[in-house]
């Protein structure tokens, strides 16, 4: 019997700062500012972070089969990651939320194995990601 997909929606804002540039990761803060030196954040403000997501996102996601769909929108574009979830999640770190490449695990961890980094996301995404005024809305969807 196939489980029922788990969805939570974080909503977040654009920074002038943002680049998105870093290799191996990307990452949502509920911090109100970045520097260009955190060239992994996607989006500020955010009103999730790890820590806020439900419990039952929480245990799904960290089931040996969970496959975790990240899609982030703003200003009309959209873009898809997809990811995993491990067993090994601690979820508890209290103002960010990390997608990562590789394995590793942190309490700012949310899913591992993605098929993107910052660096992956069109351009025209990041360019509207620049703007402060910019809402962005993350939609995170568990499934099996």
């Amino acid at each position: 019997m196939r489980l029922p997909d788990t969805q939570e929606v974080v909503f977040g804002f654009g920074h002038e700062n943002i680049v998105a540039t870093h290799v191996t990761t990307l990452e949502f803060t509920k911090d109100p500012h970045v520097s260009k030196r955190g060239d992994c954040i996607v989006a500020v403000r955010a009103n999730k972070s790890v820590a806020d997501l439900s419990p039952e996102f929480k245990t799904n996601v960290r089931k040996p089969q969970a496959k975790l769909m990240i899609l982030i929108e703003a200003g009309g574009i959209v873009e898809q990651v997809q990811a995993y979830g491990s067993e090994k999640l601690m979820l508890s770190h209290p103002s960010d939320a990390v997608v990562r490449r590789s394995d590793y695990v942190s309490s700012r961890t949310m899913a591992v194995r993605a098929d993107k980094a910052a660096i992956d996301l069109s351009r025209a995404l990041v360019d509207r990601l620049r703007n402060p005024k910019q809402r962005v809305k993350i939609t995170l969807t568990v499934s099996f």
